[in-house]
């Protein structure tokens, strides 16, 4: 497996299947992660609709929410089975829903819950368990309770830990305000990274460009990027060549759509519909001339209504040929 240098970060109705097989061909070695799965729904819902993936995602991890030692352990298990390269527990996920179900930030109030967790699932499976969690919770936003939280999990067996370099508010804000409102302190992360060489920490928040991305693997193992690789997939074109040191996966946008229609065909075979395998798409050509035709064709009701893959080549084709072919 490659170092876990770049990551795209677990985002709940984003990162499923369709729209990981789409990032791996803008990227080789980048570590993709699916959206947050309960344990509920593993233990008694549709397993194969969850777990289920393409070998082409590899290296993948599944993120898990909940708080119930035994029952991580059995998903935990279910991760390994399925082929997971990795399995991560959700202790970061402040929304209201995620809360009720008494896992998520609201975990970081329970760090031995948490190291309980994590023991039970190191118990019974080989793949890495790891960590994403915030650097403090509501009020509480010293750093000495960030480093007492990854001391304490830590030694129940997790050396890996993706820190979101914000507090995570649980009353009073939205999710999306507590992405942007709680001020970022990278500061905690490197030092953290400082003080603990012997852990693996990955930095997550705010982060939004190769310069950025740059300066913290200065200071931290690895960067955890979020909403910016969605909206701007094409970020990632760049990560083997200069974060992995392998240019030979170079590709370009037009080769990414061409590598994509295989891959639809046979969603499309298997019943799955277009449209939610193209809504994955939709930033490929960001900020490029014809971006919003693009955009405009793959999300057009009427258009994708009883469309096959033949309409990607049909929205490639309205490009500028300048870009369709050689950007």
């Amino acid at each position: 497996m490659p170092a876990r240098r770049l990551s795209v970060a677990p985002m709940l109705d984003w990162t499923d299947r369709h729209y990981r097989y789409f990032a791996r061909q803008i990227s080789r070695h980048t570590w993709l992660y699916t959206e947050m799965v309960t344990t509920g729904a593993l233990l008694y819902g549709d397993v194969e609709r969850h777990l289920r993936f393409d070998e082409a995602e590899h290296p993948v991890a599944l993120q898990l929410g909940g708080s119930e030692p035994a029952e991580l352990a059995q998903c935990a298990r279910l991760a390994q089975q399925w082929g997971y390269d990795e399995v991560n527990l959700n202790v970061g996920c402040p929304s209201e829903r995620v809360q009720k179900g008494a896992f998520g930030a609201c975990l970081m109030a329970e760090p031995q819950l948490v190291a309980d967790c994590v023991k039970a699932m190191c118990d019974v499976v080989d793949i890495d368990v790891t960590v994403k969690h915030r650097i403090g919770i509501d009020q509480i936003e010293h750093y000495d309770y960030l480093a007492g939280f990854v001391d304490q999990v830590a030694a129940a067996g997790c050396s890996t830990f993706i820190v979101h370099a914000r507090n995570a508010i649980l009353k009073g804000l939205s999710p999306k305000e507590n992405r942007e409102i709680p001020p970022l302190k990278y500061d905690y992360v490197y030092r953290l990274k400082q003080e603990r060489p012997e852990l693996e920490i990955l930095i997550n928040g705010g982060i939004k460009t190769n310069a950025d991305i740059a300066e913290h693997l200065r200071h931290v193992d690895g960067v955890m990027v979020g909403r910016e690789a969605y909206h701007n997939p094409w970020l990632m074109a760049e990560w083997d060549a200069a974060f992995y040191g392998d240019d030979s996966s170079a590709v370009s946008r037009q080769q990414v759509v061409e590598a994509m229609l295989p891959y639809i065909r046979a969603r499309l075979a298997e019943g799955h519909k277009l449209r939610n395998i193209a809504r994955h798409i939709l930033g490929l050509f960001q900020g490029m001339p014809g971006a919003r035709q693009w955009r405009r064709m793959l999300s057009d009701a009427k258009l994708l209504d009883g469309a096959d893959e033949g309409l990607l080549l049909q929205a490639l084709a309205a490009m500028p040929s300048r870009v369709s072919d050689t950007e």
